[in-house]
């Protein structure tokens, strides 16, 4: 297990399930995003009680290791266009699926059918802005995607969030660019392991060594590019994303348009069964197959993902700014009851 207990930039101080810490940028109330470079910074724990705390009202914890790779998605090129507006060239998608435990994947995915028999409609919209205008104690972003026809659905605070652990897809993309394009490599010597090994340590246990280790090898400029080639502005040393682009990566890496097919299967095989399945994944009705990268960094909790059955598919992003640790279980709750929500209208 590589320690997480090095040194890291203030955004990256995101505590796992099992190691809280907390960070030196605390800006009013501890949920506002940063606005100037931050420093390097080492973390401190918190107290043996505020864990406590953290866990009881997150609602437990879930590690688990994922054991082989998924069946990967068909490259299929779905164009999004803005939040509001409508999608571009449209092409059916296939569907990776999964229920836990991991099971043997199927031979040959299902395709998701042009005209989905359930969508993304008025009363869902309604739904989904009753909760959040119900809960307006806190900021609360939503993007929701369709893949069989790429519009963005978005809901609630459309602003940039600390995009926090979520960012690590983004990541994990740029460097498995960067290997698709001869310019890296997976068993590349990458701190006490190789890059393969630091991006499943990444994604799949939220490690934030490892992630720095990769921004590093991918460099801020690098990261800068590869996001703006994918219609995202990210800047790494601020942490910044808005749900839609949140969103709008993880349809691309599902649709096979940020990588090829067995790095697109190995990141998505990396986002199942994770350390920390309390948010989306546990409102998730069965039969439902869920890929997902939580954040949790000071006032912000998070949950993306990608959820699939049946040969459709759905990107389901939800970002939460609130006060602290704290009030993590009552944003628990509303992360679970729109999820609820919308996998009771789509599936």
């Amino acid at each position: 297990m590589i320690s997480n207990n090095g040194p890291g930039p203030v955004w990256m101080v995101e505590p796992t399930p099992r190691h809280y810490r907390s960070g030196a940028h605390r800006a009013g109330d501890g949920s506002r995003p940063p606005t100037r470079r931050a420093g390097w910074v080492r973390p401190q724990h918190l107290t043996a009680g505020a864990v406590a705390l953290a866990l009881v009202t997150a609602g437990g914890v879930y590690a688990g290791v994922q054991a082989g790779i998924p069946d990967s998605p068909a490259a299929a090129a779905t164009a999004v266009a803005p939040s509001t507006g409508t999608a571009v060239a449209p092409t059916p998608v296939t569907a990776a699926s999964r229920t836990a435990p991991a099971p043997a994947p199927p031979a040959k995915a299902p395709a998701v059918p042009a005209a989905p028999v359930r969508a993304i409609g008025p009363k869902l919209d309604g739904q989904i802005s009753a909760i959040i205008d119900a809960n307006s104690a806190y900021a609360l972003g939503v993007s929701l995607i369709d893949l069989s026809d790429g519009v963005v659905h978005s809901y609630g605070a459309q602003d940039k969030f600390v995009a926090a652990s979520t960012a690590k897809i983004l990541a994990a993309s740029a460097y498995y660019h960067l290997v698709e394009t001869g310019r890296a490599s997976l068993t590349a010597r990458l701190g006490a392991s190789t890059a393969g090994a630091q991006i499943r340590q990444m994604v799949q246990q939220s490690n934030n060594d490892s992630w720095a280790l990769i921004l590093g090898a991918v460099g801020q400029r690098g990261i800068t590019d590869y996001a703006a080639s994918i219609g995202v502005k990210y800047d790494r040393t601020v942490n910044l994303l808005t749900t839609a682009e949140m969103a709008r990566t993880l349809q691309l890496l599902y649709t096979g348009k940020l990588l090829n097919p067995r790095n697109t299967a190995q990141l998505l095989s990396y986002m199942q069964n994770t350390n920390f399945e309390t948010l989306i994944p546990p409102a998730v009705p069965p039969g439902v197959g869920v890929y997902h990268k939580y954040g949790l960094l000071f006032g912000n909790l998070h949950d993306a993902s990608v959820l699939v059955k049946d040969g459709r598919a759905f990107v389901f992003v939800v970002y939460t700014r609130g006060l602290n640790y704290s009030d993590m279980g009552p944003r628990t709750r509303i992360i679970q009851q729109l999820t609820r929500t919308v996998t009771a209208a789509l599936f």
